[in-house]
């Protein structure tokens, strides 16, 4: 499967981008950003609509942020949001690696009247412990978003991974490095070698793999993700980077991680924001109201040449329902967009 190219802007886009910004309501989403400010406020005017590049990435939305109701999430997606492009994770409450081929046809179906594409698959590929080490403190059926595959199920859940792929028309399968090791020097060999497996069983069907840095995984960070992608050199072995993870993990802006990266083995981002706490833990809240500097990060990725999936991952909850959040942070996800100079 080629490489799938953006198509052009259509005239829901140029409507729908008043309304997301205007329709929302900069008003309540301002009550919703308490965190929008000093630096972020001092940056937060909309630029004229004649100042605005055309946009070069796939903006897109993991599905089941919005809800399990695939039909209403892609309606508010394309009609709503003006999107283009649509993540897939789970749907009517079952991963979507796990539905039946008459679900993945209604799905298709689906994704065809509202004339959304689909970036890539968001599958729990290796989100479990790793065979034979000691079981992460970080092990955990929670946030398995209706998936719970052992490690001995992998190779099968990899088979499916690349089927459901084919069936949605997307050439790209999200994966993890295995819930995170106290030390995971012994093991990291290892690791690698069953990533690097998986990418070469991808390639056979012409089809990327996907490492996304996750903070209860074994790769969180950008230099540890760079690490990865310097033992795996296959090109097909690219990384979902999530600033917003990162920094989550690590505490610190993500402008230091994302320096660490090979821009060119970035295949897809996703997009959500984090505040710290009393205590040291986190908690997320709004695009373009915590601690990930997202106009930048925006900025810096076009220039190096990224035109694949930016998603919005939401996972805050603070508007009461998650379609509720995911208005509010498309939102400001829009809105960071506009401020870099971007029309999305």
């Amino acid at each position: 499967m080629k490489d799938i190219g953006v198509r052009g802007t259509r005239t829901r886009r140029s409507f729908v981008r008043c309304g997301i910004l205007g329709g929302i309501g900069w008003a309540a989403l301002g009550a919703e950003l308490p965190l929008l400010s000093g630096k972020n406020l001092a940056r937060a005017s909309v630029l004229p609509s004649d100042q605005l590049s055309k946009c070069p990435f796939r903006l897109a939305v993991i599905n089941d942020e919005i809800t399990q109701d695939f039909e209403k999430a892609c309606r508010i997606a394309a009609n709503d949001f003006g999107l283009e492009w649509i993540e897939v994770r789970s749907m009517w409450n079952k991963n979507v690696t796990t539905l039946n081929d008459k679900e993945v046809a209604e799905a298709v179906r689906i994704l065809a009247e509202h004339r959304l594409r689909v970036t890539d698959i968001a599958s729990p590929l290796f989100k479990t412990d790793w065979p034979g080490a000691p079981i992460s403190k970080l092990s955990e059926t929670r946030d398995q978003f209706h998936a719970n595959f052992d490690s001995k199920a992998q190779d099968q859940l990899l088979e499916r991974c690349i089927s459901v792929a084919k069936s949605f028309g997307t050439d790209r399968i999200r994966c993890f490095d295995f819930w995170r090791l106290d030390d995971q020097k012994l093991y990291r060999t290892a690791i690698n070698t069953r990533l690097q497996q998986a990418a070469e069983r991808c390639a056979k069907d012409n089809l990327v793999l996907l490492l996304e840095n996750e903070m209860s995984c074994n790769t969180a960070t950008g230099g540890e993700a760079a690490a990865v992608l310097q033992a795996i050199p296959n090109t097909n072995f690219m990384l979902n980077w999530d600033p917003g993870n990162a920094v989550a993990f690590a505490g610190t802006p993500n402008s230091a991680g994302y320096k660490n990266l090979p821009k060119h083995r970035i295949g897809h981002c996703h997009c959500k924001d984090v505040v710290r706490k009393q205590g040291g833990k986190y908690d997320w809240a709004p695009v373009g109201s915590g601690m990930v500097d997202w106009i930048d990060q925006v900025k810096a990725l076009q220039q190096d040449g990224f035109h694949y999936g930016l998603s919005l991952e939401t996972h805050w909850r603070g508007a009461g329902t998650a379609e509720a959040s995911t208005r509010t942070s498309m939102g400001g996800l829009k809105h960071t967009l506009n401020q870099a100079g971007f029309s999305c």
